[in-house]
């Protein structure tokens, strides 16, 4: 039996509390990844991508990313990172599950042990006390130790294995993403992306990652972007910051995109028989299959309505 720690539960249901607390953190770990990438300028989309001393920076830019994007629950520690339900509490960050390095001034102290794996696309988030029989026996030259056994069987998850939101360059086969990276045009790399991708949630950094240029979602829009470029052969590109693009994905029968991400399908005309269909143009449509042919894809709405 665990001893009972009321400090842990009092953090945890304040956490708990938190307004869309999931989908926050999701996003975190999202953006952190995104943000060592720098696939704008790098064209980078893995952890293996980068440099050690990037991967080492991922702990403090998501130490830094959590106290700003959850502000009405993190506070500035006194001697620790964070002070969450008014207890001090150190972040501690590792890849590698049950990985974290804990210093000498974490010893006895609550800690908030974070994970995730963007190949693999999950996270997790727990509470533990570092207690003198949860570490191991010995330390580094640093003085480091790290949870034993029994420490790493008493943190208290909050998540475990939660869904990242996608990188789908990672989740293609190797065909499809060298096909995307293929041509030399940023413009006519992210066709290729909604042309081979299709079906899925496709988040705006892959976009940028893949178009490399600074005007990165020009290459999305009509008007000369993807979506005038694919609509000859039958492709919508929906976006999440179009509460009618939402619908319009999951009346088709597809996972709505998130704002910031997209979904690219190719339809073709139906009627009023078949399971899922839209009404766009005055015509009704479903999603093609691959026996039916090419044809001009409807028009979009293009007003950002709820």
């Amino acid at each position: 039996m665990f001893e009972v720690d009321s400090a842990i539960d009092e953090v945890r249901a304040a956490l708990l509390s938190t307004r869309n607390l999931q989908a926050r953190l999701a996003q975190i770990f999202r953006s952190t990844f995104d943000q060592l990438y720098d696939g704008q300028h790098t064209g980078r989309y893995s952890w293996d991508q980068l440099y050690k001393t990037e991967k080492t920076h991922f702990g403090t830019l998501l130490e830094i990313s959590l106290r700003r994007e959850l502000v009405e629950v993190i506070d500035d520690g006194e001697r620790l990172d964070f002070k969450i339900a008014g207890y001090d509490i150190d972040c501690k960050y590792s890849y590698r599950m049950g990985g974290w390095m804990l210093p000498p001034e974490s010893f006895g102290q609550l800690l908030l042990v974070c994970n995730s794996d963007d190949a693999k696309s999950e996270w997790a988030v727990g509470l533990v006390r570092a207690r003198p029989e949860y570490l191991r026996s010995g330390v580094n030259r640093d003085m480091k130790s790290g949870l034993n056994e029994a420490g790493r069987s008493a943190i208290d998850w909050l998540f475990w294995g939660a869904d990242l939101p996608p990188n789908v360059l990672l989740e293609v086969d190797e065909g499809t993403r060298s096909s995307i990276f293929a041509p030399r045009s940023g413009q006519k790399r992210v066709n290729q992306l909604f042309r081979v991708v299709q079906r899925r949630r496709i988040g705006r950094n892959t976009v940028a990652t893949v178009a490399q240029q600074d005007d990165f979602m020009k290459r999305v829009r009509a008007n000369g972007g993807a979506r005038s470029a694919l609509a000859a052969e039958g492709i919508l590109v929906m976006g999440g910051d179009y509460g009618s693009h939402q619908r319009l994905a999951l009346a088709l029968g597809l996972e709505a995109p998130l704002p910031g991400e997209f979904v690219s399908a190719r339809v073709t005309q139906a009627s009023f028989d078949d399971a899922n269909f839209v009404e766009l143009d005055g015509k009704i449509w479903r999603l093609a299959t691959e026996t039916d042919p090419d044809g001009q894809a409807p028009s979009l709405p293009t007003t950002k309505v709820g």
